[in-house]
């Protein structure tokens, strides 16, 4: 995955126009009425969205509709699991810390 697509994905309203074209196409006019920001700041996150290859846009009669391009996103699930093996342990052991210290307070 490209370093742009990594770029895309970091800022939390495109984020969220990932989570809505996840569960179905959209048109631009119903991802910009989800976000208070201006329709010209959604188009730009758009934009910045399909650049990166993670949405596709057809037009379709006036709007354009969004779809998402899961592809980049599998990758970046792929180096999540090659970092997971080490936080995990480290989640678990501070999990065990907060539990001990939490029954020490009762």
């Amino acid at each position: 995955m490209s370093a742009t697509a990594y770029a895309a994905i970091a800022d939390p309203t495109r984020r969220g126009l990932l989570r809505l074209v996840a569960e179905r196409e959209r048109t631009a006019g119903e991802l910009a009425s989800a976000f208070t920001i201006s329709r010209p700041a959604v188009s730009r996150h758009l934009r910045v969205l399909r650049e990166a290859g993670l949405v596709r846009a057809r037009p379709r009669a006036r709007e354009r509709v969004y779809t998402l391009e899961p592809a980049p996103l599998a990758e970046v699930d792929d180096w999540l699991a090659s970092i997971r093996g080490y936080w995990e342990p480290r989640l678990n052991a501070l999990e065990r810390h907060l539990d001990e210290r939490a029954k020490e307070t009762r």
